[in-house]
Formats: structure tokens, sequence, C-alpha cells
């Protein structure tokens, strides 16, 4: 069973003829006015705009009106960093020296080199403040911002945040107004729904590429710590990063990412940082103060179809709350060890990472509704969004001294510092906050997320107290460390 060419034809001009109407009836939803802030989204009207193709005559309809007004905001990013190229010295270098001292054989100074990398922006309030991702301008120490104008900029790094996989620029405008888009929310998105990427694919220039969503809650890749990415079909390829992907309205509706490619290149599958947690990094740059994120004070694991039958669920969904703070904000509110959370704000949750991504939106000193199935039943909770507390405070301390953990920094464990390594939430004793290199404590194998538990057999809850037992002169070290929720021993002798 097949189409003839009539049949073939007709289906075709359906799609084209779909795709330009959402083009024309998204653009004349636009107002001169729209709000350039970044607030909670703006209300979305009732009437849904996505309409059956009318008329083959719709197919001369065009996205060029769409990309006029949207592609003067996307810009180019140009980095360089300076890189020192360090070699060891010709006496470290043979093979015998560097069985006993390994990364700690001392350097001699190496050349050094200009690093250049490119990426794309996206200019979201008139005055020069420009979002693009984090990786883009990782390390760097010149920025420079270039217009589809052709007018240039020296930016300057506003924040910068690893865990979002998000940084903000500011350029000095000038006192000239710059085209902006205006934020859009990523919650109404729709798998099918139309959009457009832009940005600057392999420093070509600026290039436009249209497609569809294909997702809007793809959580399993790796790139932030949030995991929550719209997936489209709309070409991203290296030079995107940090670029424009937006609807049929013309808003920004997500920050284009990363690629699933075995080749480098586009292979269809391409993920963007929605616009809501876009909106919450900008909130806190607004404010001026730190970005600190809301906390739940929750453990919670997915909910399989065995523990979904024994739970009393037609089917696998939400997620369960496996273990919770003494303070937790979920516990103040009602919740208990047990819960099955099925939403938050009506907003549908199936896995742990799109809980952590719809509490991290919400604002501070606001509620969030979270529904969860408890005794087979349906209930509500008002749930407090709140910061993790920092409690004790950390006093931060790098070791020093001939001990295993000299040249770490650690910190006193709060539930402010567990949230950030994400480590458990009960966990006691004092954490790992960096690893100097070339330091004893990089060769005894220490990592940033690393819990010391005890030294020598005396457990440690305090920097003071870790700090007074590594002063201690000992012949041996007996070091045991929490990592990944498993107990390990280091012995040196």
């Amino acid at each position: 069973m097949g189409f003839n060419n009539g049949g073939w034809d007709s289906v075709r001009a359906s799609r084209v003829s779909w795709l330009l109407l959402a083009v024309l009836v998204g653009w004349g939803a636009l107002s001169p006015g729209d709000d350039h802030g970044f607030g909670p989204a703006p209300a979305i009207a009732q009437t849904d705009l996505r309409q059956v193709p009318q008329s083959r005559q719709q197919i001369t309809w065009s996205f060029a009106p769409l990309v006029q007004r949207a592609a003067p905001a996307v810009v180019n990013i140009y980095t360089r960093r300076v890189v020192r190229d360090r070699g060891p010295s010709l006496l470290f270098n043979d093979p015998f020296f560097r069985r006993f001292f390994g990364d700690l054989a001392p350097s001699m100074p190496g050349r050094e080199r200009i690093q250049n990398a490119l990426g794309s922006g996206v200019i979201v309030d008139p005055s020069g403040l420009i979002v693009t991702n984090a990786h883009v301008i990782e390390g760097s120490d010149e920025i420079t911002v270039v217009l589809p104008d052709r007018r240039e900029f020296d930016a300057t790094v506003v924040r910068s945040d690893p865990h979002s996989d998000l940084a903000v620029l500011r350029v000095d405008a000038r006192g000239d107004a710059l085209p902006t888009i205006p934020l859009g929310d990523s919650d109404q998105l729709q798998v099918g729904d139309l959009v457009l990427a832009i940005g600057n694919p392999f420093g070509v220039g600026q290039t436009v590429t249209s497609g569809i969503v294909s997702a809007v809650a793809r959580t399993n890749p790796s790139i932030n710590d949030y995991g929550f990415f719209i997936q489209t079909d709309a070409a991203i390829n290296p030079g995107n990063s940090g670029g424009a992907l937006i609807d049929m309205n013309g808003r920004l509706i997500g920050v284009n990412t990363a690629i699933y490619s075995r080749s480098g290149g586009s292979m269809g599958i391409g993920f963007a940082i929605p616009a809501n947690l876009v909106r919450t990094v900008l909130a806190s740059v607004g404010s001026g103060r730190p970005l600190v994120r809301p906390w739940l004070g929750a453990e919670v694991q997915a909910v399989t179809q065995d523990l979904a039958t024994a739970m009393g669920l037609s089917r696998p969904r939400g997620v369960l709350i496996s273990n919770l703070h003494p303070r937790s904000p979920f516990a103040r509110a009602g919740g208990r060890v047990g819960d099955i959370v099925t939403a938050v704000d009506g907003m549908t949750v199936d896995d742990p990472v799109a809980l952590r991504f719809r509490i991290s939106t919400r604002p501070l000193g606001s509620r969030a509704d979270i529904d969860i199935w408890r005794d087979g039943r349906e209930y509500r909770l008002q749930v407090p969004i709140e910061p993790p507390p920092e409690d004790p405070p950390r006093n931060q301390t790098t070791i020093s001294g001939d001990n295993p953990l000299s040249g770490a920094t650690v910190v006193n464990l709060s539930p402010a510092v567990a949230d950030e390594l994400s480590v458990g939430l009960t966990d006691r004793g004092v954490a790992v906050l960096e690893v100097a290199p070339r330091s004893i404590a990089r060769r005894m194998g220490f990592r940033p997320g690393d819990v010391v538990v005890s030294v020598n057999g005396r457990s440690v809850s305090r920097v003071s107290e870790l700090r007074s037992l590594l002063d201690r002169r000992a012949r041996s070290w007996a070091i045991t460390v929490r990592r990944d929720g498993r107990l390990i021993n280091m012995s040196v002798g």
C-alpha cells in the first residue's frame, strides 16, 4: 500500500503549509511592546495557535520575518586564552626518576601560545546583557562579542555557573539600545512544535536552521547538573553553543548547548537548556545576589514497575522519597519518607532529574504545590522554596604539612555543601572541596566530593578536628572517606 503522486504531493503540501501557517499566526501574536524582563513568563492565551493548513496558497509564506526580528540579537563570541606548555626537566624526564616522583617531578617553563575558541550568545537586555554557555567562556582571558552588524565589544563575565552550563556576559553598548530576544516559557513547549536555531556553526557566520521539538524533558545527557533539556532536530553544530532556540512567537525558549554526534556534525539530535532555567540565572544577576538554588532536602529514586505495583500505582510514575534531612522544607510541609512525588505546580515529574529541575526554577521565598501519592491516595503539599542552610559555617581551609591530605581544600559539611557537591543529605564529616594539582592529596587519590569520616580510627565532624588530627606526628595513616555512597579506606605506612 502506498501513495500515488497526487496523494504524496498533498501530504507534502499540507506539512509545509502547517509549518508556515504557524509562523504567520505566531508572528502576528507578537506586539512591539513585549516584555524583555526576566520575571515570570507572561500568561499564555487560552487559544491554541496550532492549526491545520487551510489552503495550498499558504506554502508561499516564509520564516524570514521571524528571522529578521530575532537574528540581530544573536551574537558571535570569540575567546582567547594564554596556554603555557610546561614539560618535565631533563633529569626527571628519565623513567627511573618519574617512577618515584610521578606528577611531583619539577617542570621547566615552556612556550606560551594563544588558544582561540568560538561560540554564540543571545542579547537578553538592551543595556548589553548576554547569555551563553559556561563552557564557551571557560578559562578565557579575553572575550570579544561581535554583533551581526559587525560591531565589536569587549565583554566581561557577570556570572558563570558550571552547574547549569550557563554564563552571563556584559558589554558596554555606549548608550545604544541593543536588539534583544524576549524570554519565553519553555514549560509551554510541546513535542512537534516548530523551532529555529540561530548561531555561528563552524565559524562560517550566522546561520539559521529549522526543525521541531523532539522531546521536552530529555534527562539523559550529562551536560550539566540538571540534565533537563529540550531536544530538537534543528541542525546544531560546533559553534552553535550558546545560540538561540526560538519558538514561533519569536521568543527565546532555549539556549543551544550540545549535540549527539558520531562524526562531529549534526545528526538531528541537539539539546538546549530550557528558558525557565535561563530565567533563574538572569534573575540572580538582576538581584545582585549570589546564585543560590532552592533546596527540597530530600533524596529520591526512580519508581520502577515493581515499586509501582507495591505502592498501588497503575504504572511507574513519579519519584520516591527515600531519605529526608531533619530540616527539610518538604518534611516541614508534611512530607514523609515513602511518599511518591508525581508533580510540581502541575508539571509532571517522572525521574529525579526532573524533580530537581522543577524545584530549581521556582523563585526563593515562594511556595510550590507538590502532588504526592501516599497510602493509595493523592495529596497536595505546599512546600516553601528555600536555600539550603549553611550550618555549620564552611570554615574553608587548605591543608598543609606532612600528611596525606596536604594540598586539599576542605570545608565543614552542611546542607548547602552537600547540595553543591551532590553528597548524601545525612553524611557527617568534612568535605573535600578542591585538590591542588601535583599535591600529596592528589597523589593519594583524594577527589572533590570526598567526605573524610575518620583519621586513624578517630571520627571527624569538623575542619578543626581534622586539622588537629593531621597535625599529630604518625608513622602511618589510615583515612576513611565516603565516596559515591561507599566507604573507602586509604592507608599510608
